[in-house]
């Protein structure tokens, strides 16, 4: 008597689908993946001189508001703390009108330790006084925003109050401690 042995088979998977729920699950995470957008500064960097030549300023202390940011992340302004929810309107009020807002300057200055929040917080208020006193000078000058103005009539808002920041940066406290 022979036997015959059957060959079994090895049951197959059927992976015809397969590339179709990779193709749905790689669409949905895309979807449903949130991107962050990072925050920046929007400014107009000076252009490049060929000249290395440097502009002093001979500047009063009674026209320059002094800012700075500790290594703690505390602001202060003229040497006394200020909360930044409270900068714009002092900032308002230190360029006050149109006849005084050339000749003043704001320093910032800005330890290497600090938190870049803060930073970036201060920096916003800054440019956000300045685009309130264009505003409503371009509203009494030309009768409309400063964002619907020409480029012409911008640039004439701009010499009225220009944005007169410098930044410094100091070492602060060695070792870094945040």
């Amino acid at each position: 008597m022979i036997l015959h042995r059957n060959r079994r088979t090895v049951p197959q998977l059927n992976t015809t689908s397969t590339a179709d729920i990779s193709f749905i699950l790689l669409v949905f995470f895309l979807v449903m993946t949130s991107m962050d957008v990072d925050k920046g500064l929007q400014r107009m960097l000076p252009p490049v001189d060929d000249d290395a030549t440097e502009q002093v300023a001979d500047v009063p202390k009674s026209n320059v508001l002094q800012l700075e940011i500790t290594p703690s992340s505390r602001l202060l302004a003229d040497g006394e703390a200020v909360d930044i929810g409270k900068l714009r309107p002092r900032v308002l009020a230190f360029l006050g009108g149109e006849s005084t807002a050339r000749d003043r300057m704001i320093m910032l200055d800005v330890a290497r330790t600090a938190s870049y929040d803060t930073y970036f917080n201060v920096q916003n208020e800054i440019v956000a006084a300045y685009r309130i006193l264009r505003d409503r000078y371009a509203k009494k000058a030309y009768g409309k925003a400063y964002a619907l103005c020409t480029p012409e009539q911008r640039e004439a808002v701009r010499s009225v109050y220009p944005q007169r920041v410098t930044e410094t940066t100091t070492a602060g406290q060695e070792g870094g401690g945040r």
